[in-house]
């Protein structure tokens, strides 16, 4: 079920675009369906059920915002993910129209690939996650209405529900409980004394030792449900928290049945406890990860936009192939974050990614220690590296097939310390005043990072050294260098 496909509605008035919206997702894996109109799309919506929305803002008969508005008025794809796509400047009134209107997201045209994909994979695996917690949630319900409706009916059917209260034993996630309510005497099976995580053999069941273990808000909320047994309710369910003595809070869902004499009186309330705390630990991952990927999606959105506005071009074409680089380096760090769950980058894999398409032979050694980047070091480092080697491919070493480079890098005190070295290619004359190229490098590694970077524009090839501050407590361990790939010289 992990696995299982998702259908991803694409609806734009102009089959072009359509087409490449699927030639972009279809390495997904997803299902993909398109429709040419808002009224087309509605139709598919009612009949079947979507994980994400990709809609044109602008489109004849029923605009993107308008098809939006209709669709949240379904209580059934009220929560559904929509993404705009517009080929026009959007105004901060049109995207607050936007996200008032149910959007999670903008995506710009020209559409970037790596982009829209990552942000529909991280939509898609969350709607998954979402259907397989429902799914659960409803199994629990079900479970828990199926014992309190064996309880309600009589005392008869104690023994049947004890069998299946067992096999819930064994994972230690249910317990059950019978109080006397005339003389006050209590009972717990093992099932109970586990989730309230006490000794059966030194744990005495009275009411102010239970009271002991509860949340005081839930306590007030069990005494109002034994005045209503007292005033004729006959069964009663609540979720509570249990503060076990060993300081850990466990979420528990609570049903009890009373039993009542001939006149009426209840003598007896029985129950059974449930242990949730896995349950309400899994919605709050789920909530952390919506928040996460909205900040992770804002900091590429900017970064990218920054590339973008700050990338020079002497021709259209150049430009163009100045952006698609540097966005390409920015999704590559992303792909080694992602394998890591964020936690942070291996410098090794950052270089090899970089240089990997100029591995010819021993025209490039490497080496150096294993040190794990953190996220923001790691995106900042990738581009400062894109820009040497896009610099060295076309006027330094890499340029020829008799250049040389070597990249060693080290950990002096808390600071990471880089030489880019070429050597054997195209003489080189320092220029009159610094290109784009180097001054992002000095930006990136000076304002972004606090390090430094020194350029020496040596006539037998280009030294740059960078000095980038890192954590105290990065780790450090020596690069398995032949795992990498490349011909490189293990540093001493």
């Amino acid at each position: 079920m992990d696995h299982e496909k998702v259908n991803i509605l694409l609806v734009d008035d102009q089959p072009a675009k359509l087409l490449a919206y699927e030639v972009i997702l279809k390495e997904l894996g997803e299902n993909l369906v398109v429709a040419s109109s808002g009224r087309e799309a509605l139709e598919y919506l009612l009949k079947n059920e979507v994980a994400i929305i990709l809609v044109d803002v602008c489109m004849p008969e029923l605009d993107g915002f308008e098809l939006a508005a209709m669709i949240r008025e379904h209580p059934r794809f009220q929560k559904t993910a929509m993404i705009f796509i517009s080929a026009i400047q959007v105004s901060d009134i049109d995207r607050l129209r936007g996200y008032e209107m149910g959007a999670v997201d903008y995506v710009p045209v020209p559409v970037i690939p790596e982009v829209l994909r990552a942000k529909i994979r991280v939509f898609a695996e969350l709607y998954r996650k979402t259907r397989q917690l429902e799914r659960f949630n409803a199994e629990l319900e079900n479970r828990v209405r199926a014992r309190t409706a064996e309880l309600e009916d009589s005392n008869a059917r104690l023994l049947e529900s004890e069998q299946r209260r067992s096999l819930a034993l064994a994972a230690g996630r249910m317990g059950s409980w019978d109080w006397d309510w005339v003389n006050g005497d209590w009972m717990w099976d093992k099932g109970q004394f586990q989730i309230f995580g006490v000794d059966p053999n030194n744990f005495v069941v009275t009411t102010a030792n239970v009271k002991a273990l509860l949340h005081p808000r839930d306590f007030h909320e069990l005494r109002l449900a034994i005045a209503k047994f007292g005033r004729g309710k006959r069964s009663h369910e609540a979720e509570f928290r249990v503060n076990r003595p060993d300081g850990e809070v466990r979420w528990c869902i609570g049903t009890a049945a009373a039993t009542v004499d001939k006149s009426g009186r209840v003598v007896r309330v029985s129950g059974v406890t449930v242990d949730i705390t896995e349950r309400k630990r899994a919605e709050e991952r789920q909530n952390l990860l919506t928040r996460e990927v909205d900040h992770r999606a804002k900091n590429a959105l900017a970064l990218a936009q920054s590339i973008v506005r700050l990338t020079r071009g002497e021709s259209v074409k150049a430009y163009m192939q100045a952006v698609e680089g540097r966005i390409s380096a920015l999704a590559r760090v992303h792909t080694i974050l992602s394998l890591s769950s964020w936690q942070g980058a291996e410098i090794g894999k950052l270089i090899d990614e970089e240089l990997a398409p100029y591995a010819t032979g021993d025209q490039i050694s490497l080496g150096g220690a294993d040190i794990q980047l953190q996220p923001a070091t790691a995106q900042t480092l990738a581009l400062a590296l894109h820009e040497l080697v896009t610099n060295s491919a076309k006027y330094g070493a890499l340029s020829t097939l008799s250049g040389r480079l070597s990249l060693n890098w080290g950990i002096a005190g808390d600071v990471l310390q880089m030489v880019w070295e070429e050597r054997d290619g195209p003489v080189v004359e320092k220029p009159a005043s610094r290109g784009f190229g180097t001054r992002s490098v000095i930006a990136s590694i000076e304002s972004q990072l606090g390090g430094q970077a020194e350029f020496d524009w040596r006539s037998e090839g280009l030294i740059c050294r960078l000095s980038v501050p890192l954590s105290p407590e990065i780790t450090v361990r020596r690069v398995n260098l032949q795992s990498l790939g490349l011909d490189r010289n293990r540093l001493n």
